[in-house]
């Protein structure tokens, strides 16, 4: 069943940067910003990783937990956190399990190749762990402004 607005979000546990355990269902009773992106420290997924970090002061006030999601392991998502500063956790989804659940594992296409890869989404879930806002083909450079949008900040 795909992921719809006003429906529960799918579960799960995935490996955090620092090696615990985050399972959404630990989350509840705040609302959680899950963004899924393709890769760590490249052009676009740094942009949008910094514009959330720079807004950090807004997501915070508005009690929000924010969880990013690629398919790079642990030690990638440690790295990336480090080299940015990043003050949200990273979770390593290196089977893309979750972002299949989610439904943002998909045919993507770059300079002529075809590959399957990960679909720039964002979901805002509210504290009782339903689909509030999704946000499909992100555009990083305007993520953190609309996803704060979103959460009424």
């Amino acid at each position: 069943m795909p992921v719809e607005e006003g429906r529960p979000a799918p579960d799960f546990t995935l490996m955090s940067d620092t090696g615990e355990d985050v399972a959404l269902a630990d989350l509840r009773g705040r609302p959680v910003v899950l963004y899924f992106y393709p890769k760590d420290d490249t052009p676009g997924c740094t942009t949008q990783a910094c514009g959330i970090r720079d807004a950090w002061g807004d997501f915070e006030r508005a009690g929000a937990v924010v969880l990013g999601v690629s398919p790079d392991d642990e030690k990638s998502h440690e790295k990336f956190k480090q080299k940015f500063e990043l003050p949200f956790t990273l979770l390593a989804d290196t089977d893309h399990e979750v972002a299949d659940a989610y439904g943002v594992w998909g045919e993507k296409t770059y300079a002529g190749k075809t590959y399957m890869g990960v679909l720039r989404s964002t979901f805002v879930i509210d504290g009782d762990g339903n689909v509030a806002r999704i946000f499909r083909d992100v555009k990083p450079a305007e993520h953190a402004d609309q996803v704060l949008e979103a959460l009424g900040s």
